[in-house]
């Protein structure tokens, strides 16, 4: 059974950078694609990042561009979003997921059938 388990969330002031963590195990399959993705009280999930670990350039969201860093360590099966310059608005919990099956949309949730528990992301102003 595939498990995905989040670390590294907290709360931050703005201007702050955290990274999250995301470790994966019992795949029955290689290269999954991977992504990070957010939801915030009241809204809708948001993908934030995504990355192929059979190696390809990663996608992120317009919003998190410049800011937010997909990696990936696949001796160690972890997965890694290093957030930098947050803002009150980056406040969510925060999801890491996989698919084997190469994603239309790579942000798209729907795309993804394996879910962590999630870690939440606090930031003040």
């Amino acid at each position: 059974q595939v498990q995905l388990v989040e670390s590294g969330g907290g709360s931050v002031q703005a201007g702050g950078s955290l990274r999250l963590s995301c470790t994966g195990s019992g795949y029955t399959y290689s290269s999954p694609w991977m992504g990070w993705f957010r939801q915030a009280p009241g809204k809708n999930r948001e993908g934030v990042a995504a990355i192929f670990s059979g190696g390809n350039s990663p996608y992120y969201a317009d919003s998190v561009k410049g800011r937010f860093t997909i990696s990936q360590d696949n001796a160690k099966n972890t997965l890694y979003l290093q957030i930098d310059s947050l803002k009150p608005e980056d406040t969510a919990m925060y999801y890491c997921a996989a698919t084997h099956w190469k994603p239309a949309n790579p942000l798209d949730s729907n795309a993804y059938h394996v879910w962590g528990q999630g870690t939440q992301v606090t930031v003040s102003s």
